[in-house]
């Protein structure tokens, strides 16, 4: 997780930046994004964003589904 590295070079395959395209992309809030990877309070989503906190690998895959389509019942507006 740098700051500075290309999308894939770190092995995990998202940086800050590219984390917070992909919610913006996926038309989540900070809030909704933490409850939909299991974060108990939006502050994580900003943390990860500006890159004092690293994301685990399991909602970096978590986050990966969901760009590809994957969406589950709870996600927001689906009725």
């Amino acid at each position: 997780w740098v700051r500075s590295a290309p999308e894939g070079r770190n092995g995990r395959g998202m940086t800050p930046e590219t984390f917070r395209d992909a919610r913006e992309a996926l038309g989540l809030t900070q809030a909704a994004a933490a409850e939909l990877l299991g974060y108990g309070h939006p502050s994580r989503i900003s943390e990860i964003e500006n890159g004092r906190r690293k994301p685990g690998d399991t909602v970096l895959l978590l986050l990966k589904a969901y760009r590809a389509g994957y969406r589950p019942e709870n996600w927001p507006g689906r009725a």
